[in-house]
């Protein structure tokens, strides 16, 4: 499906680093001209100047998407700068671990803007002009396996990627009442090799956090897919214009089945033994 997005400007959040870099790369080596959104300027940098040393075209810019008026910025630069937007992923997300009543305030703020706030005000600053050109065009948006889950000690994060993935169904139905030739995916990763759950990711975390992040961290190395794998297989699914997209689609299906019994049994939660070990030390 590459010829979907062999050409054109694509805008990505987060895009610095993990799947956010991934994705950069994939396209920017498919023909599109790539905006590396990232509030760390050296990294958007790097992958910027990675794509352009690739032989593609890229441009990094400082956005902070916790903020709505920073993206604002960032949408009026990029149509001011590069025309119309043909995909925009708003990916840009951390994690956050400990328990809640723990977890300081400026922490909890940031979780919920970053994940939440990040992609509903990316879609707000971006689709006016979007539709506005009537071309067809592509947003996909970062939910999570854990959208369909719980996970004692990561609830900011749960919980924001549970609102992700129902903005992301209620702005597929909104477009499709529009008539707009406008795709949305929500992209549901499983288990990738990135750098979310690295220890300086933690900055504001409560103690209560640390040993949980570190046995993710591990997790991860040791059972993750490969990040380039596991981006070619967004890049692609987006393309197609599906709505699910998966890196993982049988760990998903696992997450997704459980939630079905959770809700039909009626039951209180339960921890098994596996969850209880990753929260307790």
């Amino acid at each position: 499906m590459s010829e979907v997005f062999s050409s054109g400007t694509a805008v990505i959040t987060g895009a610095g680093a993990g799947i956010g870099m991934g994705i950069a790369r994939r396209v920017g080596a498919q023909g599109m001209t790539v905006v590396v959104a990232d509030i760390n300027a050296a990294n958007a940098e790097k992958v910027a100047s990675s794509i352009r040393g690739a032989g593609g075209k890229a441009e990094a810019f400082v956005v902070d998407v916790s903020k709505p008026a920073e993206l604002d910025r960032l949408a009026t630069h990029v149509f001011a700068t590069h025309g119309e937007v043909r995909l925009l992923v708003n990916n840009a997300g951390i994690e956050t671990m400990g328990f809640i009543w723990e977890i300081p305030v400026e922490r909890w703020e940031a979780t919920l803007n970053i994940n939440i706030h990040g992609i509903v005000h990316g879609c707000r600053a971006f689709l006016p002009r979007m539709l506005e050109s009537g071309k067809e065009a592509w947003i996909a948006n970062l939910a999570s396996m854990g959208a369909f889950g719980v996970m004692p000690g990561q609830t900011p994060y749960i919980m924001s990627k549970h609102a992700v993935q129902s903005f992301n169904e209620c702005l597929h139905l909104e477009l499709e009442l529009k008539e707009a030739p406008i795709h949305v995916s929500s992209v549901l990763p499983g288990m990738l090799k990135t750098s979310i759950f690295e220890a300086e990711g933690g900055a504001g975390e409560p103690p209560s956090g640390t040993s949980h992040r570190r046995k993710m961290y591990d997790m991860v190395q040791a059972y993750g897919m490969d990040l380039d794998e596991g981006c070619k297989l967004i890049v692609d699914q987006i393309a197609q214009g599906k709505f699910w997209v998966h890196t993982q689609p049988e760990m998903s299906m696992g997450a997704v089945e459980g939630r079905i019994e959770f809700f039909r049994s009626q039951q209180a939660p339960v921890m098994n033994d596996e969850v209880r070990h990753l929260v307790t030390d």
